[in-house]
């Protein structure tokens, strides 16, 4: 016999009413990681009841028969950067959600190395559909001000106050190998100190590429416990097994890497991500993209689905979402085919938010930013003469350091070249080489750095950005002096993006007038633009499997093996700085010197 209590409970339970009611859908149900046929029940902004096929007595607003559809928690990127897409928050949450992503946590640290806190602050901000989490950037700058030149500073004072920050959930990619593993006084070291005092139990994020063995170690011991750099086969096991949890990248997901996470089940400690996609790759795609790439790579869709939904919010944090679960975020996809992933409808919060065949709507409002971040760009017009390479020599010929780029990934190294001195002047044109020069932008201290690269043009131009991570000062590369000038005058004009030159002629340009790094124009206008320049590089025979990310990265001194600064060209593990000329042969004369 019932109790009265029992009762009560029992009629409010059969009288529930419903939002939406999902009849017979193959569920992803990740405990099993399988699918199954259930029905779903959504009651606000989350999921209900899921049950198989019986007398309940639901009162449904809204009925779905979507038995012939595969349902699947709402994408999660745990390790993003807006920036990357050149465009600002609430774009750019218009722009992903087609993709089926509902949630991401952004390191806004391109925002922060140009505007600082202040920035950050305007990006966090934004009203979005897209839920956005934010890491607090550890390497602003990524190293230090005696080696690179920013905008703004990262210390400890605004590391305090981010962490009082609901949306802050972990400490953003520690990049600084040297900093970090060797130098416990170092910013960095404190910065990880201060967060595991504040928040001893949120996540530490790594970045630590070509690093094994005890410099491994060595740097774990810190508490960094993520790494989402380019993966080899050879160390991703090392780094798993040392309790690292991996991030795939686009470049990561290969048939050997997702072979060692089959072979040795390693489904829980790894993720896909995007990290950097740019604007002309956001119209094709986002994480959807490299979930269906991993899927080619030989891991099983399950898995993929797993270790884009559910391993990323429990590395985050964020238990109320990542599964199809009562209680849970109702934030899911309905695919009309399993297999290639073909997103019929994407639900954020319980409400449909985007609808296969729809358009990309401009959002009613974006940001506003102020009339100063426009007008960043502050160096000098380069002259001719400024391009003289003056060297003080008694010799013919001198040995010149010389970055040499690879043709997949970002990594460089350094070689030595022989270059003829005629008239006190370095003929780095008759050695096939290229100059590149970087050019503090912030009005701080006027630094040129001068640099050469071993042919990375094939034919006679120029290309020039301030999207140079992650000091956004201005970068400009060519093997031709009217070329460089062309540019680099044009895009100070521009105040900031990208330009490609050739023949004394502007080829292409992306305008990103916000801080040199940012556009609010339509992702389709923004994306086209970005398009035109990548064309335009490979036209000039600047190969590589991705000529944006390769070129901006030349500039990031902590990625290996050798990269340019304003201050000059760097060792980027021992954060030794080398001379262009060998001391022994000469000296260049206007070289930035240490």
């Amino acid at each position: 016999m019932e109790s009265d209590d029992e009762s009560i409970v029992l009629e409010k339970r059969d009288k529930m009413n419903v939002d939406v009611l999902l009849k017979n859908v193959w569920l992803y149900q990740t405990v099993t990681q399988t699918f199954v046929q259930r029905n779903v029940a959504i009651k606000n902004d989350k999921f209900y009841y899921i049950y198989e096929e019986k007398n309940v007595n639901l009162q449904p607003k809204k009925t779905i028969n979507a038995e012939n559809q595969w349902m699947i928690p709402g994408l999660i990127d745990a390790h993003m950067h807006i920036e990357s897409s050149m465009t600002t928050p609430t774009i750019f949450s218009k722009a992903v959600v087609r993709y089926g992503v509902t949630t991401v946590i952004a390191d806004a640290h391109e925002m922060a190395n140009v505007f600082g806190l202040e920035g950050l602050k305007a990006f966090m901000a934004a009203e979005t559909e897209l839920d956005i989490f934010h890491a607090i950037p550890s390497s602003v700058p990524s190293t230090t001000p005696e080696l690179e030149t920013t905008g703004g500073i990262i210390g400890l004072a605004e590391v305090a106050e981010l962490l009082k920050e609901p949306k802050v959930i972990c400490l953003g990619e520690a990049m600084n190998f040297k900093g970090i593993s060797y130098e416990p006084d170092s910013l960095i070291r404190q910065i990880i100190d201060l967060c595991q005092k504040q928040r001893p139990t949120m996540p530490l994020e790594g970045h630590c590429p070509k690093i094994e063995d005890q410099e491994l170690a060595d740097f774990l011991y810190s508490g960094i416990t993520s790494d989402h750099t380019h993966q080899f086969p050879k160390t991703l096991k090392e780094k798993i097994e040392a309790g690292v949890f991996i991030q795939f990248q686009n470049k990561s997901i290969t048939p050997e890497n997702i072979q060692v996470i089959v072979d040795n089940d390693f489904y829980n400690y790894a993720s896909i991500i995007t990290d950097d996609v740019m604007a002309d790759d956001l119209l094709k795609g986002h994480l959807n993209e490299n979930v269906k790439k991993a899927v080619q790579a030989g891991l099983p869709i399950e898995k993929a689905i797993y270790m884009a939904t559910y391993t990323p919010a429990k590395r985050m944090g964020l238990h109320d979402r990542g599964e199809i679960a009562p209680g849970k975020k109702a934030d899911f996809l309905l695919l009309n085919d399993l297999e290639s992933f073909d997103i019929n409808t994407v639900y954020k919060s319980g409400k449909v938010a985007f609808e296969k065949g729809e358009p990309f709507h401009y959002p009613e409002k974006i940001e506003e930013f102020p009339g100063a971040y426009q007008q960043t760009i502050q160096c000098k017009k380069l002259t001719e003469e400024d391009l003289l390479l003056k060297v003080a020599t008694t010799k013919e010929t001198v040995r010149c350091n010389v970055i040499q780029k690879q043709e997949i990934g970002t990594f460089t190294e350094r070689i030595t070249k022989e270059i003829p001195v005629e008239n006190g002047l370095l003929q780095w044109q008759k050695a096939n080489c290229a100059l590149l020069i970087v050019m503090e932008r912030y009005g701080k201290n006027g630094n040129i750095s001068f640099s050469l690269m071993d042919q990375p043009l094939s034919e006679k131009g120029a290309i020039a950005t301030t999207w140079a991570h992650d000091h956004h000062n201005l970068m400009v590369m060519g093997n031709t002096i009217e070329d460089i000038l062309l540019a680099q005058n044009e895009l100070l004009a521009m105040q900031g993006g990208y330009l490609v030159a050739s023949d004394q002629q502007v080829m292409a340009t992306c305008p990103l007038p916000i801080g040199g790094i940012l556009s609010q124009a339509p992702i389709e206008q923004l994306g086209a633009s970005l398009q035109k320049v990548r064309q335009a590089m490979q036209a000039l025979g600047y190969q590589n499997m991705n000529e944006i990310m390769s070129f901006s990265t030349l500039s990031l001194p902590v990625s290996p093996a050798i990269k340019v600064t304003d201050f000059g060209m760097m060792d980027t593990k021992s954060q030794r700085f080398y001379p262009l000329v060998f001391p022994e042969d000469g000296v260049l004369l206007h070289e930035n010197t240490h």
